[in-house]
């Protein structure tokens, strides 16, 4: 009976193996890369660059840069509050909306705070009356649509619970409904981070025993979130696409299921970002920040109590190297704008190497071009092109001919020469 129970006890701790999501460890020098794409913007600490999301990502990573991290931190904390807390003297331009007040009170659990006190309540109450309005937007048949998105819906939940702080069942129960139902969760690539998200919220009220009353419905939510972010899952190893695999495996992180699919569908994945990550797909600052806590084997949930005592590694900043001046490559990238007329379409002549972005400005300088955007935590957005504003549930998606949609913002794409990017006028 000794030789079986021992058996008996290797099979059953095999299996309790099989059930984590865990990735390989990653390789030191790609970490520290990352870290480094970091390291420019914590620097620019003027409020319309400020972003929570990198000052969560860089705490919850392996890497660590001391006196950059407390000086970003208090200049959030500078910005965000007096801004969100009614600073009549703040620049409008850029007073923080409060769909960003979700990241910044994770910023701040981040840092082991709790907010609190007559500034701090003001804050959560105003990320609650946030929930509410889109709760009202949502309906009580549920045939609306959330003001923003499920995806800040999601990540305002996390926030509060991660601060311990109860939202009403109502409010959770719109985002219960909207997974039990696939409710508007599908917006082109982003419904994986759409999903994610709300696991990680129903993963967090769980963990903290918030919202009791509704504990059977919010597992059987987190399984169904599970399943369907594994049905996404790419030939290639992604959950719905490169930049969506990150937040998936935080969430999948933190809920362990029966079976072998889960470690092997995570160990893909891992194996696929690696790769990505490797070939400089990963360049915006926001999914750096989605990602690094990933390769610390570390998720959003883990800031319910965070360990601001773990060892990290200094992330060491970049060394430049120098080479000689050379007149660089132009290349030509079509630029078309079929939603206006007259439909637009010329040539652009532009560096090797510049972003879309870029090829946006140059057209502009040509003449005969215009558009706007509208800064976020992910990057410029497109708000305008040709004098054609989005409306509500409108966004201009980027297609590289002649019909495959970018993954990537305007800031980050890199055209190739002879390519054509379309600007197109969407609803969703």
């Amino acid at each position: 009976m000794g030789h079986l129970g021992a058996l008996l006890f290797l099979l059953g701790a095999l299996g309790t193996l099989a059930d984590i999501c865990s990735i390989p460890v990653a390789d030191s020098k790609l970490v520290q890369g990352l870290g480094q794409h970091l390291l420019p913007w914590m620097d620019q600490l003027s409020p319309e660059h400020l972003n929570p999301s990198i000052y969560v990502g860089l705490r919850l990573s392996s890497l660590e840069a001391r006196d950059k991290e407390a000086l970003y931190l208090h200049s959030l904390k500078l910005s965000y509050q007096q801004s969100l807390l009614g600073n009549d003297n703040s620049d409008s331009q850029a007073t923080p909306s409060v769909g960003q007040l979700a990241p910044y009170l994770l910023a701040l659990r981040a840092n082991c705070e709790s907010v609190g006190g007559r500034k701090g309540d003001r804050l959560v109450s105003q990320l609650k009356r946030f929930l509410e309005d889109e709760k009202r937007a949502i309906g009580y048949d549920h045939k609306g649509h959330p003001h923003t998105s499920y995806y800040q819906y999601g990540l305002s939940i996390l926030a509060l619970c991660v601060q311990q702080k109860r939202v009403h069942d109502s409010v959770v129960g719109k985002l219960l409904y909207a997974v039990e139902h696939d409710h508007h969760l599908h917006q082109g690539h982003f419904s994986v981070d759409t999903l994610a998200m709300a696991g990680l919220a129903f993963t967090c009220l769980k963990r903290s025993n918030l919202n009791t009353d509704l504990r059977n419905r919010i597992n059987l939510a987190i399984r169904t979130v599970q399943e369907k972010i594994l049905k996404a899952q790419t030939p290639e190893g992604h959950f719905g696409n490169v930049y969506s695999t990150p937040l998936a495996l935080q969430f999948l992180m933190t809920s362990p299921v029966p079976g072998v699919e889960l470690g092997t569908a995570c160990l893909n994945a891992g194996a696929a970002l690696s790769a990505s990550v490797q070939d400089g797909a990963f360049q915006n600052v926001l999914m750096i920040s989605q990602l690094l806590p990933v390769l610390n084997h570390k998720s959003y949930v883990d800031l319910i109590s965070p360990d601001c005592l773990a060892p990290r590694v200094m992330l060491e900043q970049a060394v430049e190297s120098f080479s000689q001046s050379q007149v660089p490559e132009v290349i030509h990238v079509m630029l078309k704008v079929p939603s206006v007329w007259p439909p637009y379409g010329h040539f652009i002549p532009v560096p090797a190497g510049s972003s879309l972005e870029d090829v946006l400005k140059k057209a502009q300088e040509l003449g005969g071009f215009m558009y706007e955007t509208r800064a976020s935590l992910s990057g410029p957005y497109l708000t305008s092109v040709m004098g054609k504003e989005v409306e509500k549930r409108e966004f201009w998606q980027l297609i590289q001919a002649p019909d495959t949609p970018l993954q990537q913002g305007i800031a980050d794409y890199r055209p190739k020469d002879g390519e054509t990017i379309e600007l197109r006028l969407v609803a969703w």
